[in-house]
């Protein structure tokens, strides 16, 4: 355990460079953009199919399917708790629906993949995928749908919400790679040299990459703007406490591997998802909320993540 405290320092230390390198004027938020870009649909597309390929074998993996049964339930039950927490805690009408997205979904990419590969290497990411595709699918249906009624004029906010966009969004490259990885496993494909060369460097940009965005995010959030609210220790309450404890009581109910069972409780303490602001920015959303509590949950999670680790492992 000493040793993944060790990777996690070192995870960290990759946000306070990005951090600091965005101090420095060295990049912007068009670089990351840039960055978001290039792990999304580059990096962690080449990620996923490697890892699938290297880790899984046909059984290994159909043993695995069954287990999506429990992030569903639990962000469905987490849904619902954040429903009626702004019920009877009065939160803003103006935010209402950002609450509840950032209360039930997690950064499960940029921040669950690499600290799940500090924690537990590279046999992890088949399971944070699983945890992602649920995820996904939930936030573009459910959270985008919450996100877009906090728009003063729900009712367009309603006609741009597109099936087609919420496809494309839920089959991303990264879950494409991840089917290609998969009937190249299922059919033991051979694995060219030259694709397994050119494929592990670019996965070995996922991590870096991803921790200097959320460096970035946090730099040109500005630390100074952030105000703590009732609202906003929902979310937190939502992300760091409930989430992961609904995770952890259905495993008692629904027996898992205990690999796929810490990957879940790690994935479901993640903070909010880096998107969050930009998608209630064009919503014409609470913008100040959802980027305070995108800071707040990145910061808090630093000093979170090893209590969460005590005691759970």
């Amino acid at each position: 355990m000493f040793q993944a405290y060790i990777n996690i320092f070192v995870i960290f230390s990759l946000m306070f460079i990005g951090y600091w390198l965005s101090y420095k004027q060295w990049f912007s938020n068009r670089t990351a953009d840039t960055f978001s870009k290039l792990v999304l649909n580059v990096s962690l597309p080449a990620n996923m199919f490697l890892t699938i390929i290297k880790n899984f074998t046909k059984d290994e993996f159909l043993s695995l399917v069954s287990g999506m049964i429990i992030p569903l339930l639990s962000m469905m039950i987490t849904y619902f708790a954040g429903y009626l927490w702004r019920r009877f805690t009065q939160v803003e009408a103006k935010h209402q629906g950002a609450f509840s997205a950032m209360f039930t979904f997690s950064n499960t990419i940029f921040i669950g993949l690499p600290i799940n590969l500090a924690i537990f290497g590279e046999k992890a990411v088949p399971y944070v995928l699983l945890y992602y595709i649920v995820n996904t699918t939930l936030f573009w249906t459910i959270g985008i749908f919450e996100l877009a009624k906090d728009n003063p004029d729900f009712g367009e906010a309603r006609i741009s919400f597109h099936p087609l966009v919420m496809l494309k969004k839920i089959f991303s490259p990264a879950l494409i790679g991840f089917i290609i990885g998969l009937i190249w496993m299922l059919f033991t494909l051979p694995l060219p040299s030259f694709v397994d060369g050119l494929g592990s460097y670019l996965a070995d940009l996922t991590t870096p990459l991803s921790m200097f965005i959320i460096g970035i995010i946090v730099y040109f959030g500005g630390l100074k703007n952030l105000r703590m609210t009732k609202d906003i220790a929902g979310v937190l309450f939502g992300r760091f406490v409930l989430s992961p404890l609904v995770v952890w009581l259905l495993s008692r109910i629904i027996p898992v591997p205990e690999l796929m069972l810490s990957v879940f409780i790690i994935q479901a303490s993640m903070p909010v998802q880096n998107s969050v602001p930009i998608l209630v920015r064009n919503y014409q959303g609470d913008e100040e909320f959802a980027t305070s509590c995108l800071g707040y949950s990145v910061l808090l999670y630093m000093v979170y993540l090893p209590v969460l680790l005590f005691f759970f492992f």
